[in-house]
């Protein structure tokens, strides 16, 4: 997946937690690179990465089971510094000559861990003696450590709680310490990345332009690249990046599919033909995308029509330029982990409109994706790093099938304007609020009901709207924005006046862990 050298990074090996990529973004806190590996792969990662530190993840599994996983034998070979993390803790004990049960008290949830021994990672953090908020989630535990180990910190549940081979330079730990319910468990990452590695935190945005823009150049050579320019943040940082490695090698193309939101396509055409010497192309498609999304109501079913289109109207595109030998996309690094199925589960259906396991044969080019290596947050720093203004970084992502999944159930043409409009009148509301720098991101959604209502002197049969706001940093976990009754209340009587088709909204107020479909 690399497509550049970083000589200073940390292998973490997935063994499926839902978390996971919670210690990829502490560890890029840090200002260190590092990459997930699935632990069905993680022999050859290691091989590819030659990585200066390992972290081992949590997992649903249990070391007690036939065929659970295991870290690779290479990384205890290695002499390298390694850090296991409750399930990473369990399989180092039990593939070290320690031992995990079960049967014993399960720890879900906060758990206070009381400091026994001095240990390096707790430089600057903890003494001996002290009292400190962690996070378990747990049902096996360790009951014997392997030789060498010995217990720095316990919990009233867990004897092993962090434990140390300061020889081995092996860290473990029964806990989370990726979570926010670990207040100091960034600062344990931190210092087991800087003082127990010894990585420099000079990993930075202007590095990574550098060598993504070398990358690309190597890749590409001379040929010709199109790129899939939605004009969302993703796609216009990668057109930006490829555009300063190959210049006029690049034509970018805006597939107008009909989902967009309210004049976007418009919008988007407008500010890079205005700013930036790149060679674009408007496609309006949208009568095709719709003919075929009309009437279906499964959102995998969507999402695999949204995807088959968008590559056949590329294929015709790069015909009509006379042959194109790649095909460039926003793909990001949560896009390649939750296309992954690490553990057999639902997750390798998450982003299946994003060719992420690569084109068909037949178009018979190569992806370029110069930013599947960063997190969304991690973009926007890229996206100021090649001049773009803060008021297009800052916009709130919008999913690649766009409005389509934001309209579950059937779709039509009718129901697409219907929410075009809503969508519209509340992003209008939050910023008239000023809160639309304070929102990640904020939709609506027309849901498939819908109800009775009484307006004016007549009945109503019309559609529910519901309205969805979270905050969010790197967009794999967000909680829901609390909006005050006002602002709401303002907002649906908008909705409910101004768009005909609407008689009742709603507000969503669930959270989203790590790894969840919403509105699919």
């Amino acid at each position: 997946m690399t497509q550049t050298a970083h000589p200073d990074t940390v292998l973490i090996v997935d063994f499926g937690s839902q978390v996971t990529q919670l210690i990829a973004r502490r560890v890029r806190e840090t200002g260190v690179y590092c990459e997930i590996v699935p632990f069905q792969s993680a022999e050859e990662g290691f091989q590819r990465l030659k990585p200066k530190a390992v972290i081992l993840s949590g997992s649903p599994a249990s070391t007690l089971d036939i065929g659970s996983p295991r870290a690779p034998q290479v990384i205890f070979d290695s002499g390298l510094p390694v850090f296991g993390i409750c399930y990473g803790q369990q399989t180092i004990c039990a593939q070290l000559g320690g031992k995990v049960e079960s049967g014993h008290h399960r720890e879900f949830g906060r758990a206070f861990l009381e400091v026994e021994k001095d240990c390096p990672l707790f430089e600057g953090l903890w003494s001996v003696g002290s009292r400190h908020q962690v996070w378990m989630s747990h049902g096996d535990r360790v009951t014997a450590i392997p030789e060498g180990f010995e217990v720095v910190a316990t919990s009233a549940n867990a004897p092993f709680a962090f434990i140390a081979d300061e020889k081995r330079k092996y860290y473990a730990v029964q806990f989370h310490p990726e979570v926010v319910h670990t207040p100091d468990g960034a600062k344990l990452i931190s210092n087991f990345v800087h003082k127990i590695a010894g990585i420099k935190g000079d990993w930075s945005m202007s590095a990574y332009r550098a060598k993504a823009v070398e990358a690309i150049r190597s890749q590409v050579g001379d040929k010709k690249v199109i790129c899939a320019l939605s004009g969302g943040v993703d796609s216009s940082v990668a057109a930006l990046l490829i555009h300063e490695a190959v210049g006029d090698q690049l034509t970018c193309i805006l597939v107008d599919h009909g989902l967009m939101r309210k004049d976007e396509a418009k919008n988007v055409v407008a500010m890079f033909e205005e700013h930036y010497n790149l060679h674009l192309l408007h496609i309006d498609a949208s009568d095709r995308f719709i003919g075929e999304l009309e009437g279906q109501s499964d959102p995998e079913t969507k999402r695999k029509i949204i995807g088959r289109l968008f590559i056949e109207v590329f294929e015709e595109e790069a015909k009509k330029l006379g042959g194109a030998d790649f095909l460039a996309q926003g793909t990001l690094y949560p896009d390649v982990i939750e296309s992954v199925s690490f553990t057999g589960g639902p997750s390798v259906t998450i982003k299946s409109h994003h060719n992420v396991g690569g084109l068909p044969e037949r178009m018979n080019m190569q992806l370029v994706e110069p930013l599947r290596e960063l997190f969304k947050d991690e973009v926007r720093v890229l996206g100021r790093e090649l001049g773009l203004p803060d008021s297009f970084i800052g916009r709130h992502p919008f999913p690649g099938p766009g409005l389509a999944i934001r309209c579950p159930g059937g779709i039509s043409r009718e129901k697409l304007e219907i929410l075009r409009e809503a969508d519209a009148i509340y992003l209008d509301e939050i910023r008239k609020a000023g809160l639309y720098d304070a929102i990640w991101q904020a939709f609506a959604v027309l849901l498939p009901v819908q109800t009775v209502g009484v307006m004016g002197d007549g009945r109503t049969y019309e559609f529910v709207c519901a309205l969805r706001a979270v905050t969010s940093v790197d967009g794999m976990t967000a909680d829901f924005y609390h909006y005050d009754m006002e602002f709401l209340g303002r907002a649906a009587t908008r909705i409910i006046n101004e768009v005909r088709g609407i008689n009742r909204v709603v507000y969503d107020v669930t959270s989203k862990p790590p790894g969840t479909i919403e509105w699919e």
